[in-house]
């Protein structure tokens, strides 16, 4: 009895250990990303477009909506500190601790910078989740992969630039130099031209990289336990 217990135990805590060691190495490829010049944050003069989030989105399939928030969080973070330390004249919607004349940030900064990116590590799971319910297909469904990054990306973009006129409508379109009647269609045109495009990428990586990654023999080799199993 108590060797059976002690074996659970020791399994339980080599579990709860590969899962951690997992994390931290999906959290320093974001971490990476996020530092290196042109890598994970691509400036675009009136934002920044970013590919941090598909490793964000592929751990949220592959260990769990849990894992795929602490990660977001961690991106989240990553873009605190680069809009802090490295702004650009828009910073202001990212960090309440940037601010340039009249442009300065506040608690919608820190809503609008962590929020969406959570929710990143989350939503695809559940994407990916119904479309399994709904093809009852088995095996990895490469169609629940693209619409995981696809609605992982826009998850991020939308609500970001949704949020961007809710809390700083006009110091936004001040700040680009637009009519205040007019941010909306500005914030519509940066989704058009970014997001969309980003979400195009997240799609196609997410359906590459995951393929292979959650296949079931993969996934056993790789010691992946709280995600799928495919």
């Amino acid at each position: 009895m108590n060797q059976t217990t002690n074996k659970t135990q020791t399994t339980g805590s080599s579990v709860r250990t590969r899962h951690m060691v997992q994390t931290a190495i999906f959290g320093v490829i974001i971490v990476i990303m996020a530092f290196t010049p042109f890598l994970g944050y691509i400036p675009l003069g009136f934002t920044r477009a970013t590919i941090i989030h598909i490793p964000v989105i592929l751990a949220s399939l592959l260990m769990g909506p849990k894992t795929g928030a602490l990660l977001g969080l961690l991106f989240g973070l990553t873009s605190f500190i680069n809009n802090t330390v490295n702004p650009t004249v828009t910073s202001f919607v990212f960090t309440p601790f940037y601010s340039m004349g009249e442009f300065s940030g506040g608690i919608g900064s820190v809503i609008i910078c962590f929020v969406p990116r959570i929710l990143t590590g989350v939503v695809p799971h559940y994407i990916y989740k119904l479309v399994k319910k709904c093809s009852k297909s088995t095996g990895v469904s490469k169609i629940g992969l693209i619409l995981a990054g696809v609605g992982g990306s826009l998850t991020n973009t939308l609500l970001v630039m949704n949020l961007i006129y809710l809390f700083f409508k006009d110091t936004y379109a001040a700040a680009n130099g637009v009519a205040v009647k007019a941010v909306y269609g500005f914030i519509l045109s940066i989704i058009g031209i970014n997001g969309v495009p980003e979400a195009i990428v997240a799609g196609v990586l997410t359906a590459l990289i995951g393929r292979t990654l959650m296949k079931k023999n993969m996934k056993e080799r790789l010691g992946f336990t709280h995600g799928f199993s495919d």
